[in-house]
């Protein structure tokens, strides 16, 4: 790995910084500025800002704008990727799996950001209603597949069976070891069908103190507390049920036609650039450019075998697996 992108590694996600020193500096003006124009305000908020401050704002900006200019050629290889699938007629479906608060929904948002929304949808089924609990669990699914030339991103997908409705009591036991069995069946039957849909199956993978973070981040901020759940309420206190249930969801259902993909996701942008790249490797499409560098970065994305097999490590280590 390059020295760039070790640095990009260690560094924490999301400091408190830039926007929680402005924002801080905004509360603490006399309500009556805010009734004057926005140059007097940006101009008060010059003038209190220390230098340390503006040095820190001015980091964090130019940060922000490199990640934003990394991830643009391959969000341009996207467009021609999809464009790809247009004239051939093929289908790509593409699972965001995972923990809770591991990045699912904002590498969503990177992905989709300039595709033609047209041709791409985004799909987050809620509960099934008390009709579709008495059908095959398969089903609600099966009927928001794509069409021809059009790619569908499941934020969540039929793999709740497997990891949060055993572990919160919404499935029975024989629900859930009928799923195990049956599953990658369906996916080679109805999915991988001669060759016209490709299949990613992506489990997003943070860490228990980062996900802590996440959450608290969550409960403070008002704009992101509709994302708490009964589910997110409980995840850390059942960190090691989910982690038993990762374990199996790669015995089971890992397998050469159906891979699982481990995406380490506690760095977002990171998250984000190798789940495009994941993207556009699962596709052979003209026009590729020949100066982007396409490869993996090995300590981000992790085939599924090799997780399990860290997992399997770390249980005759430690009792349980870690991660």
């Amino acid at each position: 790995m390059s020295s760039s992108a070790k640095k990009k590694q260690s560094r924490t996600p999301d400091q408190k910084g830039a926007t929680a020193i402005i924002r801080q500096l905004v509360k603490s003006f006399d309500n009556k500025l805010k009734e004057n124009d926005r140059d007097e305000i940006n101009s008060k908020i010059l003038d209190t800002l220390k230098a340390r401050h503006k040095e820190k704002i001015v980091a964090t900006a130019l940060l922000k704008f490199c990640d934003s200019e990394e991830l643009k050629p391959f969000q341009a290889e996207l467009i021609k990727m999809h464009a790809h699938l247009e004239r051939t007629g093929k289908k790509m479906i593409i699972l965001f799996d995972g923990r809770d608060a591991s990045g699912k929904g904002g590498t969503i948002r990177a992905v989709t950001r300039y595709m033609n929304e047209k041709r791409y949808r985004i799909e987050a089924l809620g509960k099934p209603t008390e009709e579709q609990r008495t059908e095959l669990h398969m089903k609600r699914y099966i009927e928001r597949f794509p069409h021809a030339g059009e790619i569908v991103l499941f934020d969540r997908s039929w793999y709740n069976r497997a990891m949060v409705e055993p572990v919160m009591g919404f499935c029975s036991s024989e629900q859930y070891h009928r799923f195990l069995h049956k599953v990658t069946t369906y996916e080679e039957n109805f999915i991988l069908d001669a060759g016209k849909t490709i299949l990613l199956k992506l489990y997003f993978s943070v860490t228990k103190e980062e996900q802590a973070r996440r959450f608290d981040r969550r409960k403070n901020d008002p704009l992101r507390q509709w994302k708490l759940s009964e589910v997110d309420l409980q995840a850390q206190e059942l960190w090691n049920e989910f982690t038993e249930k990762k374990k199996i969801l790669l015995q089971k259902t890992h397998t050469k036609e159906s891979k699982w993909w481990i995406v380490r996701s506690d760095n977002k942008h990171l998250a984000r650039l190798e789940t495009m790249k994941l993207i556009l490797c699962s596709v052979k499409y003209r026009g590729r450019s020949r100066s982007l560098d396409f490869s993996p970065n090995p300590d981000i994305v992790i085939p599924g075998e090799k997780e399990l097999r860290i997992m399997l490590k770390q249980e005759k280590e430690f009792g349980i697996p870690l991660s």
